[in-house]
């Protein structure tokens, strides 16, 4: 288990918290989520990065494989089952890591495409895409509207989108972003919301550095763009109980385990397994099986993850 991970199960479990699956310290029904409909299937393609930011939540760096490059005939195998299963399912997602230092990025999207589905793809726009414009374009072409890449910003000044990635990433990043809009690709943003701004204010800055770069997307009334909330070890969040559903008046069919699974492939494993999100790659209680099959279970919320970023968060990175 790497640091951060075993940072959070610590600072939590010396509060009593998320020890237990089915029951909160408190001894209170933890609250659950069951799948209603695999829309989405995420693939994470390896975690092995070509940066390494301070907030990254699964910790990607040029040297941690703890999650090893997924390949095709992995992912074919995920595909099948989805057609065998009659799943209506529409999109195939993948995250990283940066999806394109995998080797069989490329013919993973083209087998993707070629099965109809609507692809995105995570990733940071710098450098490692850079050698792909050409494929990228030719499959932008041969599959118009059914790719999509989500570009990670973390701020809209170069000031704190470098603080988290280091120097010369804010430029280059969105001079990509401009590439790309110009050979008709579709782009989204990834951002991240600061304790002390309104989320209108960060749409409103990130619009007007996307429209000095020309990158070509509308942000501003909320389109386009994922802003997702930080996600610390030390913030105490709740636990989530059976009672939360109506006291916060959200449902569970509104979390992102009700309709998404994410593949991922361990180092020292022979097969990937099936997680419930991509937000918790490295616990290995929410493993689902090897199989989308065996993947259609309860899905317990125990983990402060499950609190702050979806049910508080209210957040999905499918949105």
């Amino acid at each position: 288990m790497l640091l951060k991970e075993q940072e959070i199960k610590e600072n939590f479990h010396t509060r009593g918290k998320f020890k237990e699956v089915t029951v909160t310290g408190k001894g209170e029904d933890r609250a659950y989520v069951e799948l209603h409909k695999l829309e989405t299937l995420w693939f994470n393609t390896g975690t092995r990065c070509n940066l390494q930011c301070q907030n990254c939540y699964i910790e990607s760096s040029p040297t941690n494989d703890e999650l090893l490059y997924i390949t095709t005939d992995e992912v074919q195998k995920y595909l099948d089952e989805i057609r065998d299963l009659a799943l209506d399912t529409k999109k195939i997602s993948f995250t990283g890591g940066e999806p394109f230092l995998n080797k069989d990025m490329l013919p993973i999207l083209r087998l993707c495409l070629s099965r109809g589905f609507d692809v995105l793809v995570l990733s940071n726009a710098y450098r490692a895409i850079d050698k792909h414009f050409e494929e990228l374009d030719e499959l932008n072409k041969k599959y118009p509207g059914k790719l999509t890449l989500r570009i990670s910003l973390d701020h809209y000044t170069a000031e704190m989108h470098e603080s988290e990635r280091g120097p010369k990433t804010f430029d280059r990043t969105l001079s990509t972003m401009a590439k790309l809009h110009k050979m008709g690709i579709a782009l989204g943003v990834a951002g991240r919301s600061l304790a002390n701004e309104s989320i209108q204010t960060a749409l409103q800055g990130y619009q007007s550095i996307l429209d000095e770069y020309e990158v070509g997307i509308r942000v501003a009334d909320g389109e386009n763009i994922v802003i997702f909330p930080e996600m610390t070890t030390t913030q105490d969040v709740p636990e989530i109980t059976t009672a939360c559903w109506d006291i916060l008046n959200v449902t569970p069919q509104q979390q992102m385990c009700a309709t998404e699974r994410m593949v991922v492939k361990r180092k020292g494993t022979d097969e990937p397994v099936v997680l419930p999100c991509t937000l918790i790659a490295y616990d290995e209680q929410f493993e689902l099986g090897n199989s989308l099959k065996d993947s259609f279970q309860k899905v317990y919320l125990n983990h402060p993850y499950c609190a702050q970023f979806c049910v508080l968060g209210g957040a999905s990175c499918s949105a």
